[in-house]
């Protein structure tokens, strides 16, 4: 009996520094998602109501990074928009109000969240590998390029319905 004690306290002195990287690892990504550090750029015409997207986002962990990189290109669409570049034209944000995320905080909480929502405006063009031209060292973290596909109509429909965003047609 007193052996098994040892071997469990043992055992607990090696896997508490573990779990506790995992949690760390998931803090740095909500603190990574607070701070919406990204670049997006155009990278071709999709279907019919979707864009096609490069996602630069930035981490000190590529699988992290990768994650992030899912919702930090419907927070562009939403709230940010692209710049046009060569043959695919620029878009502008689906929110046109400027406040709307702080406004409406408790909805992108839930959306925004792991599994959230958001996941299915989304897919990811290259299957989560990464091209090593989209994996720069750039000081203590990563930046990294993922191709992203967002179902845009989709996700201006359903934010209208949510009343996230207003119609066009309101007003006329």
């Amino acid at each position: 009996m007193k052996m098994y004690k040892i071997i469990c306290f043992f055992l607990a002195l090696f896997a508490l520094p573990s779990l506790s990287s995992f949690a760390q690892a998931g803090k740095k990504a909500d603190k990574d998602m607070k701070n919406w550090r990204y670049e997006i750029e155009g990278v071709a015409e999709g279907k019919e109501g979707t864009y096609v997207v490069k996602i630069w986002t930035y981490s000190k962990k590529p699988k992290i990074a990768i994650e992030q990189a899912k919702k930090n290109a419907v927070h562009a669409i939403v709230f940010q928009g692209f710049v046009g570049s060569g043959r695919v034209s620029g878009q502008p944000p689906l929110a046109s109000s400027p406040g709307i995320e702080q406004e409406k905080a408790d909805f992108f909480k839930s959306f925004f969240a792991d599994g959230g929502s958001y996941m299915k405006y989304i897919s990811v063009s290259n299957d989560g590998s990464i091209d090593p031209d989209d994996m720069l060292n750039v000081g203590k973290e990563y930046k990294i390029g993922v191709v992203v596909s967002v179902r845009k109509e989709m996700l201006k429909k359903d934010l209208i319905a949510a009343g996230i965003i207003q119609s066009l047609n309101n007003g006329f």
